[in-house]
């Protein structure tokens, strides 16, 4: 499994513009049937990969994403 943290850095007056096309392109695409997402984590297949990096990839500019390869979470 595949761990993304994300978060949005855009300039205060752009901020909900660009998450409100951010959170629609996610919830368009392949990642939105994801098991486990929050505002700001996404929890990925291995075999949807290249899927997830593709998609981070298109807002590299605004947004800021880490990738972790997890083999366990717990809830607390």
């Amino acid at each position: 499994m595949l761990l993304y943290l994300y978060d949005l850095k855009v300039k205060v007056r752009d901020y909900n513009r660009l998450k409100r096309r951010f959170y629609y392109q996610l919830g368009r695409s392949e990642l939105s049937s994801q098991r486990w997402k929050t505002k700001s984590a996404l929890l990925v297949s291995d075999d949807k990969e290249r899927l997830a990096d593709s998609f981070f990839r298109k807002w590299k500019p605004h947004i800021e994403v880490y990738k972790a390869r997890v083999e366990e979470i717990e809830e607390l």
